[in-house]
């Protein structure tokens, strides 16, 4: 029996390790960034559910901006908030019974709105360019000069031939006119299918101050952000499992077995 011995040691551990992968410090900071990324991904969503709204587009007549039956998430704002350019969701029962209409606000409180110069709509005089317009132009529409009254909204589609607006209400009492109180949200972007957040209506800016974008990038990032850490701390024990699995395969002597 001189020959090589038979004796075999048994791996310290019985063969298997109950003991999470990776080093302590490493299994501490993918805890941490889990926990980081639900509170981050769980707040996205809370934001989102407080500051916005979904709503569905029931027709053409915001085309080529937001076509029919696209969702859209609209901002909730308080009535001054409103200012020249935005689209905003609102419910006027001298328009429409029971339902929500969208439409671009063209001239607040104060304003003397009429078309077209140029074949361009004029607030207070001046002419203003809106790029978001199919062809960049009005195509004639004729709306006579209206004098908007204080704590009152004159709109527009951006289909502008054939959308029922302020200009096809010129005979009400109010001449076309929508309350700031009757505004539901401001819209900030097309979602479904996505299309991103709305052109900025800069032609408006040589007329007063346009309204500051909504948090909705924010809160994407937060949500994506969150997303990707609850990931990748959740992936790390299986990683570095599998990384000192291969370790120890390389450095096992070959006779070992």
């Amino acid at each position: 029996m001189g020959g090589e011995s038979a004796i075999r040691t048994a791996p310290r551990s019985g063969g298997t390790s109950t003991r999470p992968a990776g080093s302590r410090t490493g299994q501490r900071l993918s805890g941490l960034a889990v926990a980081l990324g639900i509170v981050l991904f769980l707040g996205g969503f809370a934001w989102g559910a407080l500051a916005y709204r979904p709503f569905t587009v029931p027709t053409s007549s915001m085309s080529p901006t937001i076509a029919a039956g696209e969702r859209v998430l609209g901002q909730r704002v308080d009535a001054d908030e409103i200012r020249r350019g935005d689209v905003v969701v609102f419910n006027d029962k001298a328009w429409v019974t029971g339902a929500l209409v969208v439409k671009r606000v063209v001239a607040v409180g104060g304003d003397t709105v009429a078309c077209c110069t140029n074949g361009k709509l004029t607030v207070n005089g001046k002419e203003i360019d809106e790029p978001y317009l199919k062809g960049g132009v009005v195509e004639d529409k004729a709306i006579p000069t209206v004098k908007v009254p204080q704590g009152r909204l004159f709109l527009l589609g951006d289909e502008r031939q054939g959308s029922l607006d302020s200009s096809a209400h010129l005979t009400d009492a109010a001449q076309g006119t929508v309350a700031r109180s009757a505004v539901e949200a401001r819209v900030d972007a097309v979602v479904w299918p996505w299309k991103g957040m709305l052109e900025r209506p800069t032609g408006f800016g040589k007329i007063g101050a346009l309204s500051t974008p909504g948090p909705l990038n924010t809160i994407l990032l937060l949500i994506v952000v969150g997303a990707v850490l609850v990931l990748g701390g959740g992936a790390y024990g299986p990683v570095a499992g599998l990384l000192a699995r291969r370790q120890r395969v390389r450095t096992e002597p070959v006779g070992a077995r």
